[in-house]
């Protein structure tokens, strides 16, 4: 039984060896089985640049997301104050609180902060994003436009 089992063995090691797995019989060396380490550091080095131009991509367009944001609300919120004139025979009188555009149906976003108020014969509303710091933008009735500028002390 021994022998048996012996000649089994031999016969199964044979078998193996002879066998597609063998990498020398289909002209591979037992060398090339993996990445080198230059080819590793292309890799490494390829991905570090293409991260250095995505991340400050992805930043800015956070930004631009924030901006896009108070600007919308701006223009939600002169709806609204058009809405309030016309139904007061064009008074822009009650609209110095965001009280009174909520009333009218606006509704700002979380982070948004405005400020309507009375001036002249018009009116301007200020929005700030509480991530932009240093950055609140103005709608100004008589000009019809939203103008950026920067935060100064007591606005």
């Amino acid at each position: 039984m021994k022998t048996t089992i012996a000649n089994s063995l031999a016969a199964r090691r044979a078998s193996v060896a002879s066998s597609d797995i063998d990498p020398a019989k289909d002209g591979e060396s037992s060398r090339e089985k993996g990445f080198t380490l230059v080819e590793l550091l292309v890799v490494v080095v390829i991905i570090g640049i293409l991260a250095a131009i995505a991340i400050p991509t992805f930043l800015n367009q956070r930004q631009a997301a924030w901006e896009a944001q108070v600007t919308s609300d701006i223009a939600n919120a002169v709806i609204a104050v058009e809405t309030i004139a016309v139904n007061n025979n064009g008074s822009y009188s009650s609209i110095t609180t965001t009280d009174a555009l909520k009333n009218a149906g606006y509704s700002k976003s979380a982070d948004v902060t405005l400020t309507p108020a009375i001036d002249g014969a018009g009116y301007t509303i200020s929005g700030r994003h509480s991530r932009l710091g240093t950055i609140k933008w103005t709608y100004t009735s008589s000009t019809g436009l939203v103008t950026e500028s920067a935060v100064t002390a007591g606005t």
